[in-house]
């Protein structure tokens, strides 16, 4: 580990988004963060930019404090900035503030927050406080699930209100989220669903009409002040379909919306929101409104496309906690590719003609990323696993693409 740096970065995860936060804490410190995972994906294997430890059932609350305090006792001589890359982290993070802040950085909102915007039922009522638009949506439970009905109109969207408790079951046909068309298949669906041990709600959406383009994805980053700092607007041109990737972005343009980042910004002021916030939303043409759906209390999957652009995300939590340096607010305007697929399947699969076309542009001009393949991270036997993993996508896009249904 480096030993010249006051602070050190504990990362829960082992996915691409912890690959993406190590190399933007590499790029803007040349340090080396501690990742925590349960196992290490390929994403953050055989990398020299990042020391990785396996801790088994991580995500358990019995184990997660006792293994988090173990290690900071391994590094009492450094700051430790504590971040999530997923949300069953951030959620242990949240639950466990109280104790974990004695030891770390925490930049995580408190729990009665969270539940306050992070369970569906609640984020609509908040959705309705702050004049921003959502899909119709209904909820179903177990409890409900024979006699469900829906009063708008198919298709519909369904997918798990608790995406923790979701991760954890299987059966056959598992997506993570599905398109029904007609009422038998929303049945099976939820049958399906309900037969495995996941028991907790589904939520259950109307569609908004348009291809993966319409997609909109928002990361901000607000200080310990409670005043945003950054935030970044995404355009994806194209999500993966995979039943496992169904939703996650593969490919995304920076793009720029001034009104809707000013909304957003003074609704994260007015709620007392820190740390790093994450909005999925749909551009619906029917009455040209952004529809959100979710915020994540952490940064997203894809948001390496931030500090892609020129805008490194973790250089903005490090400089607030860490090194106590000032920062000013930045809405981010440059445009940069940001994909994880071949460009291949980007212009086999994308939709949108003129997104396409910039994206040609852009990789003409050298302004593209694959943030999985850094050059100061080489590694023979790294980069041929990450090679093959994205050939692989011309495979999984072949078989899945606009496949949302139980089969």
């Amino acid at each position: 580990m480096t030993t010249n740096h006051s602070f050190l970065p504990i990362l829960l995860g082992s996915d691409m988004n912890a690959y993406g936060m190590a190399r933007a804490f590499h790029e803007a410190y040349g340090l080396k963060p501690l990742v925590l995972g349960r196992m290490n994906l390929s994403a953050t294997q055989d990398s020299k930019i990042l020391d990785f430890q396996v801790i088994p059932n991580l995500n358990e609350q019995d184990v997660f404090v006792p293994a988090l305090l173990k290690v900071a006792s391994e590094h009492v001589d450094k700051k430790l900035l504590l971040l999530a890359c997923g949300d069953d982290y951030a959620k242990l993070i949240i639950q466990n503030k109280e104790q974990l802040q004695l030891h770390f950085a925490v930049p995580y909102i408190d729990e009665k927050l969270m539940d306050r915007i992070v369970l569906k039922e609640n984020f609509y009522n908040i959705c309705e406080q702050y004049g921003f638009a959502y899909p119709k949506t209904s909820l179903c439970t177990f409890k409900t699930k024979d006699s469900f009905t829906i009063d708008f109109m198919y298709p519909i969207i369904i997918k798990a209100s608790n995406s923790v408790e979701y991760w954890n079951c299987s059966f056959p046909g598992k997506k993570k989220v599905f398109l029904a068309h007609d009422e038998t298949e929303k049945n099976a669906i939820i049958e399906a669903i309900y037969k495995s041990t996941y028991k907790d709600n589904l939520t259950i959406q109307e569609f908004i009409p348009g291809d993966d383009s319409y997609m909109r994805v928002l990361n901000a980053y607000v200080g310990k002040d409670g005043k945003v700092k950054l935030m970044s607007l995404g355009n994806p041109i194209l999500e993966e379909h995979s039943p496992e990737g169904i939703g996650s972005y593969a490919a995304i343009i920076n793009t720029f919306d001034e009104a809707l980042l000013e909304r957003v910004r003074v609704f994260l002021e007015d709620i007392g929101y820190i740390g790093f916030a994450n909005f999925d939303m749909k551009l619906d043409l029917r009455d040209g409104e952004y529809k959100l759906f979710e915020i994540n209390l952490r940064n997203g999957r894809s948001s390496y496309y931030v500090t892609a652009s020129g805008h490194n995300l973790m250089k903005y939590v490090a400089d607030d906690h860490m090194l106590n340096i000032p920062q000013t607010l930045t809405y981010a305007k440059d445009k940069h590719l940001w994909m994880i697929i071949p460009k291949g399947v980007l212009f086999k699969y994308a939709q949108n003609d003129q997104l396409k076309q910039e994206a040609k542009e852009l990789i003409a001009a050298g302004k593209f990323t694959n943030h999985l393949f850094y050059k100061k991270d080489f590694n023979p036997k790294r980069w041929a696993k990450l090679t093959l993993n994205n050939l692989n996508y011309y495979r999984k896009y072949k078989k899945y693409f606009n496949n949302k249904g139980l089969s």
